[in-house]
């Protein structure tokens, strides 16, 4: 069974937003980083996804013009296998994404990049509901505190745990970086 590694929306945008942090961006960053090494090492194609969206003005960090929708300052440098610019969530709308992986006989997904609960979650759950097996790595997710309706605050790491739980048996396997590394090697001998 093939496996892809999907990075999504690890880009310079999101550092221009007035809610980013860099708090949790070196354990993102390392977890990410050898995610991208050890699939490259096994041979396994790794996609990029960038998002645009909102006006198409330079002062907008998601537009083109603002020149950061460019890969994540600190991300390994890597020659995708493919890469696609999305305008949605899911990095499975709008993009070609589904026609490359099934063209490219990709069975297994792993899913990775910002922001956990939005663009992660949402290709994991229309990922699974398409066909394709998919592995989530926590870790190599990132996202930031937000505040709740009521206003009380919600931490990154509530968020990421509620993103795991979610997902876990209905959606998707959730792995550590060594975990999902280990699986695809093992789809890859079936």
């Amino acid at each position: 069974m093939k496996s892809c590694l999907i990075v999504i929306d690890a880009q310079e945008s999101f550092r221009h937003r007035p809610y980013a942090t860099e708090r949790d961006m070196p354990a993102y960053l390392t977890a990410q980083n050898a995610l991208i090494a050890g699939c490259l090492a096994r041979g396994l194609p790794v996609v990029r996804v960038l998002h645009v969206d909102g006006p198409q003005a330079a002062g907008n960090p998601f537009a083109l013009a603002s020149g950061h929708v460019v890969p994540l300052a600190g991300l390994l440098d890597f020659e995708p296998a493919a890469s696609f610019i999305k305008e949605r969530h899911s990095a499975l709308v709008g993009t070609g994404l589904a026609v490359w992986l099934t063209q490219n006989g990709i069975q297994r997904l792993i899913v990775s990049g910002i922001r956990t609960e939005q663009c992660c979650e949402t290709t994991t759950r229309h990922a699974s509901d398409l066909g394709w097996r998919v592995d989530f790595v926590p870790d190599a997710t990132l996202t930031w505190d937000m505040q709740q309706p009521d206003g009380r605050p919600l931490s990154a790491a509530d968020i990421k745990a509620r993103t795991a739980t979610v997902l876990k048996d209905r959606f998707a396997a959730i792995c550590t970086v060594d975990q999902a590394l280990d699986r695809a090697t093992a789809a890859a001998a079936r």
